[in-house]
């Protein structure tokens, strides 16, 4: 079953504006570039959402596929990449990704589904459609950097980072922390992203603790690859 994302199903313009102003540095699809390579190969954004993130996929890919679970978003990201021929927005999750075995090189999610334990599907789901030597990467949010983490725990008191950081280690996943900026045209911006992200009063903090219109957060990127060659079972 589907879980409704609780930011960009019910609130899409705002999470397109909170889209364009992440990482405004580009410092995440750096360390991508370096630690996974995609040029010429397919790759799959799972979670893809409005599909913000497939055209700078398809500058290099062959072929990029958006997998999205929400019809509403399904036509955002597809009017978004008409334009693009070797983009294609195909609905799906990431426990049924609908392409066939050993057809990725590159499974990408960002804050999309794989949060931790309980996503061990989706992880064999991924493995499944990844070619030998393709990579998993899955990048989130991370709740020990403040002070966007100490904001996110107020909201998720449940949610334990080190849990979370044992299970992608137990399943095989490198990890790295990526520091990044947001910055937004204006506070009223701000003020609104805010306001997707985190309850009434977590978020009149938010606002109050950031004096002007950009703040840091810092990511976890992780990353598996599907074994190349023989395997031993």
């Amino acid at each position: 079953m589907t879980i409704p994302s609780p930011n960009i199903w019910h609130w899409p313009e705002w999470y397109e504006v909170e889209n364009r102003a992440q990482d405004v540095d580009g410092a995440i699809f750096r360390h991508l570039r370096g630690a996974v390579d995609w040029t010429g190969g397919t790759v799959a954004d799972v979670g893809c959402g409005s599909g913000f993130h497939l055209p700078v996929f398809a500058e290099s890919a062959a072929t990029v596929y958006g997998i999205e679970p929400h019809p509403p978003l399904l036509e955002r990201a597809r009017t978004r990449v008409g334009h693009l021929p070797n983009v294609r927005v195909i609905e799906g999750s990431a426990e049924g990704i609908p392409l066939g075995d050993a057809s990725v090189d590159v499974v990408h999610a960002r804050t999309a589904y794989f949060f931790g334990p309980g996503c061990g599907r989706g992880i064999c789901e991924a493995m499944r459609v990844l070619r030998p030597g393709g990579a998993l990467v899955v990048v989130d949010l991370d709740a020990t950097a403040h002070p966007y983490g100490e904001w996110m725990r107020a909201d998720l008191p449940q949610y334990n980072p080190e849990t979370v950081e044992a299970f992608f280690a137990a399943q095989g996943f490198d990890m790295v922390r990526v520091e990044t900026r947001w910055r937004f045209p204006d506070r009223e911006l701000l003020r609104g992203v805010l306001g997707i992200e985190f309850t009434k009063k977590t978020a009149s903090k938010a606002f109050a603790q950031t004096p002007g219109v950009a703040l840091d957060v810092r990511y976890r990127v992780h990353v598996r690859r599907k074994p190349a060659g023989l395997q031993i079972l």
